[in-house]
């Protein structure tokens, strides 16, 4: 057969085989994170650090109490004892404040807690006043624990990139750290070894592994002609190629670049804290200083006044909602991790939860990444075409004929077996000719073959065409259902950003139910369509490859395949899916709208409770003291018991 009219007549088979992997991995990460809180728990130091003044100002705050109400010891030594306790946590909140009405940023949660807290001591509200700090340095350190995020995801590409080539030089081979690869050099690579730099294959040829690179799943054959990129790795055979860019303006190094800056176009999440401080402080501050100023012009009760004021700040401190929000945020990344769902930052269960775009990579992420056999196509004989494939495959270990080397077949004697790198097989059966491989190796017997796929191996026997054997990148068994689950909990749009060719990606996204293909994408125009859904609404990508962590860190939530995917692009995620379970991703829509249901619920009951006791509090009537602290601790507690059932989430 010789002309794409013949295929009509072929014999076909659709094939679907069923296989799955089992991997895992243990990412640990562990990294800095800079919310504008008033501590900064960057290291592991500083976290030990701001544990051990917890603690401390935890021992003298009980000693303190003790001291007051069984020992009943002079007012002074109780009185040290709370300052200490409150000196301990509180002079690094006191110490924010003051740099920040430095800075002209006055009305913050660290001012209104800086002068609750003190105008508590001035009401002899000892305890109070050193709870309030306390509470509040364990509230931050528990958000800032729980949002600790890498700001290294370039070295980790870094250290998959290539550190040395190997060049010639005055006639000789010699090997050159990779960046001092000039444009024009020839370059050697040989199997096993990674390309340093992009350029154009001058002699050779060889099976590329591109999948850090393009996203594309199977092998690429290339040779003379042909242009390489850096970070793709030599299967089997050696080229040379000269370089057409630098080491700094290789594929690699772009993608390192890209991570970098979508990092920094990423909005910064500001907490909620901060965002209601910018309101409520101001409005605090001012109303406690009319209600100590202003009645007292006409009554002359300057004292009652001030008093109620002071106690108007402690109703006021905002601690409830400081302690509450990062708890319930951090009982949600709990109950996220619990289910194999690890989330870097409370910050992106809140982006989650608002998810209306979900795209995906397609290689490793909606599927197996592995191959199997999809469709049988003989122009006469299919058992002819089988028998001959899989024998010839037999003699070769690349990965096509791994995945062939499932179908039942007679096994026919060949001989005289050559491997023609990027092309296939050739051989002798009976002393006729026979090949089996792409269409490069099929134009060599004069058969002109069209046929788009990548992952076709064509046969031919004696100058006759005997057909093709198709293969698939196998759709995940749960993909379809994942995504259907998605759609049903408010995402409105699927997309699918693929390296891999159109026609495997159209395909793929058909199978799973995705709504929208972009295919044969490199890195940088899957950020540049990142960018196009960006401003469609809130996003959320997921994928495995290197080629995915300049997507991953643009994308308003970036999930990654945790026991698949490559370090790189687990480094740049938001979220990372630690079994590579697609079924996780539904769960963790309704972890994230649950957790951020509960920190609102916390929000309202924390206000409306702080609004009725402050009017209280004006009338006089919070100078019952155990009314000041429901207000302030009891509604801590409150709503830090209502937090914890963020934990239960499933």
């Amino acid at each position: 057969m010789k002309d794409e009219k013949e295929h009509k007549h072929c014999e076909c088979e659709v094939h679907e085989h069923k296989h799955g992997h089992d991997h895992g991995h243990d990412h640990g990460h562990d990294h800095g994170h800079d919310q504008g809180h008033g501590h900064d728990h960057g290291g592991e130091e500083d976290r030990k650090t701001e544990i051990i003044k917890i603690v401390i100002s935890c021992v003298l705050f009980a000693a303190a109490l003790i001291v007051e109400h069984l020992i009943k010891l002079p007012m002074m030594v109780y009185l040290i004892l709370y300052i200490a306790a409150f000196a301990v946590t509180g002079i690094g909140v006191i110490i924010t404040a003051v740099k920040r009405i430095i800075k002209k940023d006055i009305f913050n949660e660290c001012t209104l807690m800086t002068v609750a807290s003190v105008g508590a001591f001035f009401t002899g509200s000892f305890s109070e006043a050193a709870a309030v700090m306390i509470l509040y340095s364990f509230g931050e350190f528990l958000q800032d624990l729980a949002v600790d995020k890498s700001r290294d995801s370039i070295e980790t590409l870094i250290d998959v990139m290539p550190k040395q080539a190997e060049v010639y030089r005055d006639g000789k081979i010699v090997e050159v750290p990779a960046n001092e690869v000039c444009t024009g050099d020839t370059v050697i690579v040989k199997p096993g070894k990674k390309v340093a730099v992009d350029g154009r294959i001058i002699s050779g040829s060889a099976s590329f592994d591109t999948s850090a690179i393009t996203g594309e799943s199977f092998p690429r054959d290339l040779s003379a002609g042909d242009s390489v990129m850096s970070g793709y790795i030599d299967l089997n055979g050696e080229v040379e190629f000269e370089a057409t860019a630098e080491y700094d303006n290789s594929a690699a190094a772009r993608i390192a670049a890209l991570i970098e800056g979508a990092e920094a176009k990423k909005a910064k999440t500001e907490s909620f804290i901060n965002k209601f401080a910018s309101v409520y402080t101001p409005v605090v501050i001012i109303l406690a200083f009319v209600v100590a100023i202003l009645p007292p012009l006409f009554d002359q009760q300057w004292k009652t006044w001030i008093h109620r004021a002071l106690t108007f700040l402690v109703v006021s401190c905002p601690c409830a909602l400081v302690i509450s929000v990062p708890l319930t945020f951090f009982a949600g990344v709990g109950a996220a991790s619990r289910n194999g769902i690890l989330v870097k930052g409370t910050e992106y269960l809140e982006a989650l939860s608002k998810a209306e775009i979900f795209a995906f990579d397609k290689t490793g992420t909606l599927t197996k990444g592995s191959f199997s056999v999809s469709e049988i196509c003989a122009v006469s004989d299919k058992n002819e075409l089988i028998n001959t494939v899989c024998s010839i495959e037999a003699h070769s270990n690349h990965p096509i004929a791994k995945a062939l080397s499932g179908l039942d077949y007679n096994k026919i004697d060949v001989t005289e077996v050559k491997e023609i790198s990027g092309e296939g097989i050739v051989c002798l059966s009976d002393n006729k000719p026979c090949a089996a491989g792409n269409g490069k190796l099929m134009k060599r017997y004069g058969i002109d073959v069209e046929f788009k796929s990548n992952t076709a191996v064509h046969a031919c026997l004696d100058g006759k065409y005997l057909g093709y054997i198709s293969l698939k990148d196998e759709v995940k068994d749960n993909a379809e259902e994942s995504v259907g689950k998605l759609k049903e909990l408010g995402i409105k749009k699927t997309v699918m950003l693929s390296g891999d060719i159109k026609n495997s990606a159209e395909n793929a996204a058909s199978e799973v139910g995705i709504d929208q293909v972009s295919a044969e994408l490199l890195p940088e125009q899957k950020t540049a369509e990142m960018e196009k859904l960006i401003s469609e609404g809130k996003t959320a990508y997921v994928g495995d490859g290197i080629n995915d962590a300049a997507v991953l860190a643009r994308a308003d939530v970036g999930i990654a395949m945790g026991a698949l995917g490559s370090d790189t692009a687990i480094e740049a995620a938001d979220i990372v899916l630690t079994d590579d379970n697609l079924a996780k991703l539904p769960k963790a829509m309704k972890i994230s709208k649950k957790t951020v249901s509960i920190a609102r619920q916390n929000i309202i009951f924390a206000i409306a409770v702080k609004v009725i006791i402050l009017v209280l509090s004006f009338f006089g009537i919070s100078d019952i003291m155990w009314l000041a602290v429901f207000a302030d601790t009891g509604v801590a507690l409150l709503c830090a018991a209502n937090a914890m059932r963020a934990m239960k989430c499933r």
